[in-house]
Order: structure tokens, then sequence, then C-alpha cells
């Protein structure tokens, strides 16, 4: 994988981080998505240790990204649904 991809999906882990870390803790999908949060500062904290990427580590870190927005969307939604009750 290019440089600039593996430097694209670091990006968006930290990213994702930061938004998840924000969900309200009433939420339920907050309580999801905790576990979902701590591999990716695992993923991350080995990068800054300098372990070197390789396919397989960043495959896993494309999929955890992917479930990672996916329970922002939801999240989302549920908000917009409830303030429109």
């Amino acid at each position: 994988m290019p440089a600039e991809n593996h430097k694209h999906l670091e990006a968006l882990a930290r990213l994702l981080e930061i938004r998840l870390e924000r969900l309200s803790v009433d939420s339920s999908w907050a309580r999801r998505s905790s576990g979902l949060r701590g591999s990716l500062l695992k993923y991350l904290e080995q990068l800054e240790r300098g372990a070197a990427p390789d396919e397989n580590k960043n495959a896993h870190l494309t999929h955890l990204i992917q479930r990672g927005f996916a329970i922002l969307n939801r999240a989302a939604s549920q908000m917009r649904g409830s303030r429109l009750r």
C-alpha cells in the first residue's frame, strides 16, 4: 500500500477515535463503540511506537474504520429520531 494511502487511513482512524469518544454515554451506540475505539487506539499506539504498517494491519484498520463510521451514522440517526419526538 502506498504511504499516502496509509497516512490517509491513519488520519481517518484518529478522526474516528475522537468522534467516537464524543458520543453521549447515555447512547447505546457509545457502549457498542467502546471496544472499537480501544482497537483503534491500540493500532495508533503501535504506529507511534514505530511499528511498520503491513497489508494485513491496513485491511484490519480499514474494517475498523468502516465499522466506526457505521456506528457514528447510526448514533446520529438515533439522535435525530429522539429530537423529532
